[in-house]
Formats: C-alpha cells, sequence, structure tokens
C-alpha cells in the first residue's frame, strides 16, 4: 500500500520526535511492504520565522495532497509577545479547522512497568485504559463574538444539532470496538448548549442499545478521573471540558511523553500528534522522549490507514522497551536504564524486527 503523509515537525522538541515516528514508520513500511512518502512543510513558530504566518498555504496545499498529516508540536517562549494573528497556537486550530478534524481522540492507557510514576497510588492507576473524544472544531474556542475591551470580555459558546451528533457517533463506535462504556461528560445543570449535547446523547444511545452509558457533570467527571479513573472507557465531551479533561487524565500515566492523540474527521483523514507541547527547555538536547509520536504514528496507521496489524505492532513494541526496563530521562526510574531520544528509538526499532520476523516463524511453522 502506498501513502503519502505530511510531517509538519513545528517547533521545540517536535523535529526530533516526529524524527523518531519517521524512522519507526520507515522501518513498518519495510517490514510489512508499504510505501509511505514524506512530505515536510512548516507550522507554528517555525513557518511565523520563515513565512509570517503560523500556517502558510504551502503547508496547507501539501497536507491536502497528503493521506494523514503527522505533526509534533508548536509554540515557546520566542513568540509570546507575538500579537495573536501571530501565535504559533493558531496555526494548530487553523489547521484543525480547514480540515474540519472535529474528533479528537486521546487514548490514556497505564503501563505496566511506570505505574510508580504516576503521581496516583498504583492500585488506582493499574487498571486504567480509556479513550477520551473530545469535539475540537467548535464550542467556546469558534464562537462569534469573541472580543475584549478595558471593562468587559465576552466569548461565546455555540454548538449544533449536527456538531453533537457526529462526535457522540463516532464515541459511540469507539465504544463498540472496546469494552462497550460511553460517558458523555457536560454542565446541563447550567448551560443551554449542555443540555442540547445531553438531550442529543439520550436519543443517539437508542440506536446503540449495546453500548453502556452514563451522564456525568464535567466537575464530578474531574473529581473521578482522580479517584476511580480506571471506571472509564469512552469519555465523549464539547472542546473547551474536552481541553482541561483530557490535560488532567494525561498525568495519570506519569509522563505527558507517553501519550498520542489522533484529530479526524468522517472520511479517516487526520492529524496525528503526541499530547505533550514543544518543551523548549529540553529541545535540542536530544532527550525528548519519542513515545508519544511514535504512538501517535501507531495511530494513524490504525485510524487513516486500516492497518491495525502494524499499528498494534508497533505499539507492542514499545510496551515491550519499557517492560525490559528502557526509559527516556523524564520518566523517574530506578532501576531502568536511561537512554537518549535516538537510542530509545533504536530500542523500539530493534524490538519491531525482533517481532517482524518471531511473526514469520510463526506463521512459516503453521
Amino acid at each position: 500500500m502506498e501513502k503519502r503523509v505530511a510531517v509538519l515537525q513545528g517547533d521545540g522538541i517536535g523535529p526530533e520526535v516526529t524524527e523518531a515516528a519517521v524512522r519507526v514508520l520507515e522501518v513498518v513500511a519495510r517490514r510489512f511492504n508499504h510505501t509511505f512518502q514524506f512530505d515536510f512543510a512548516s507550522i507554528g513558530g517555525e513557518a511565523i520565522d520563515k513565512f509570517n504566518h503560523p500556517l502558510p498555504e504551502e503547508t496547507i496545499a501539501i497536507c491536502e495532497s497528503s493521506d494523514a498529516i503527522l505533526l509534533g508540536a508548536v509554540g515557546g517562549p520566542k513568540w509570546d509577545q507575538n500579537p495573536s494573528e501571530l501565535r504559533p497556537e493558531k496555526g494548530l486550530l487553523a489547521i484543525r479547522k480547514h480540515f474540519d478534524l472535529f474528533a479528537n481522540l486521546r487514548p490514556v492507557k497505564a503501563v505496566p512497568s511506570l505505574l510508580h510514576a504516576s503521581p496516583l497510588k498504583e492500585d488506582v492507576v493499574k487498571n486504567v485504559d480509556m479513550m477520551i473524544v473530545r469535539e475540537l472544531t467548535g464550542g467556546i474556542y469558534f464562537g462569534e463574538p469573541s472580543r475584549k475591551t478595558a471593562k468587559s470580555a465576552v466569548d461565546t459558546l455555540v454548538y449544533t444539532r449536527e456538531e453533537i451528533e457526529r462526535i457522540v457517533e463516532k464515541a459511540f463506535e469507539l465504544a463498540r470496538l472496546r469494552r462497550g462504556k460511553v460517558t458523555s461528560v457536560d454542565k446541563a445543570n447550567v448551560l443551554q448548549s449542555s443540555k442540547l449535547w445531553h438531550e442529543v446523547v439520550e436519543e443517539m444511545k437508542k440506536g446503540y442499545p449495546d453500548v453502556e452509558v452514563e451522564h456525568q457533570l464535567v466537575d464530578s467527571a474531574a473529581m473521578k478521573l482522580i479517584t476511580n479513573p480506571g471506571s472509564f472507557d469512552v469519555v465523549v465531551t464539547e472542546n473547551m471540558f474536552g481541553d482541561i479533561l483530557s490535560d488532567e487524565a494525561s498525568v495519570i500515566t506519569g509522563s505527558l511523553g507517553l501519550l498520542p492523540s489522533a484529530s479526524v474527521r468522517s472520511d479517516g483523514f487526520g492529524l496525528y500528534e503526541p499530547v505533550h507541547g514543544s518543551a523548549p527547555d529540553v529541545a535540542g538536547k536530544g532527550i525528548a522522549n519519542p513515545a508519544a509520536a511514535i504512538l501517535s504514528a501507531a495511530m494513524m496507521l490504525r485510524y487513516s490507514f486500516g492497518m491495525e496489524t502494524e499499528a498494534a505492532t508497533i505499539e507492542k513494541a514499545v510496551e515491550t522497551v519499557f517492560e525490559d526496563g528502557h526509559f527516556t530521562s523524564d520518566l523517574s526510574v530506578e532501576d531502568g536504564r536511561v537512554h537518549s531520544t535516538k537510542e530509545w528509538t533504536d530500542k523500539v526499532i530493534g524490538e519491531l524486527d525482533l517481532q517482524f520476523v518471531s511473526n514469520s516463524i510463526m506463521f512459516s511453522y503453521v
């Protein structure tokens, strides 16, 4: 199979972790007889420096001719004083909106060998395996009017029934592939938009009798993420609530460097990026954790290319490398070995090769 991937390395550690992900994808392509073409383009602060725009037309054109987008990170203190339209984050918001990437998928799964790194007790964390489904192109981040004066400010929260229906449908479909439970998070006791959200979920659940549905207010959900995170399977919510809750959930595993994400639309086209930011304090030192970027590449294979076996092979390789005691410097380890970004990626690639050889021998024997 031939696929084109737009690679937007971005700022900070973005180039380092995307390089690791591309290396892994190249091995997968070779081992599974695929052809991946990588086209590089600019976004965020890097694009501002080169093109005076956080999302240049050239980048949009490259992405439009690709089958998926792999992104590193955007932002950093270098651009903090820029005017609003020249902030790196504007590029990320714009690309999501341009490609109608309405569904943000953030898996949060405990890694057995890293339970000790979580700020929560190990017995609370050990069974965590959730998928947070966040609506990404509507809500208060995109509502109009949005303005500020010296004496007041206003932001507008708007959702249409159609916007809610498509994200809730995505959550139900994912739940069917997982443990069959959806938790819908809103603030229906206060917000009119949440009341509509609640109504839509109630209507749509009739078409999914095999899926258990529960409603939770956002403040209650935030508490439960800390006290009983293992109770969640698929969590679906609107843009701002999803932004906050997914960042809260991200610390459960002990490091932002472990968490991938996908932003997809109905036809499978998507943007894949690690949850962590640009981490300018460690950029260029060769110590960034590439796990989230590599796992984001695995999500790309699964959700945009339909390559389930290849995606699972990458995920197993990453988990095995952790289980074997190999880590990067962001993880607090006592008995493990700490590696540079390149060294740790080499370990994953080595494990991929071992898995492929092992599976080939097994299939040959059968």
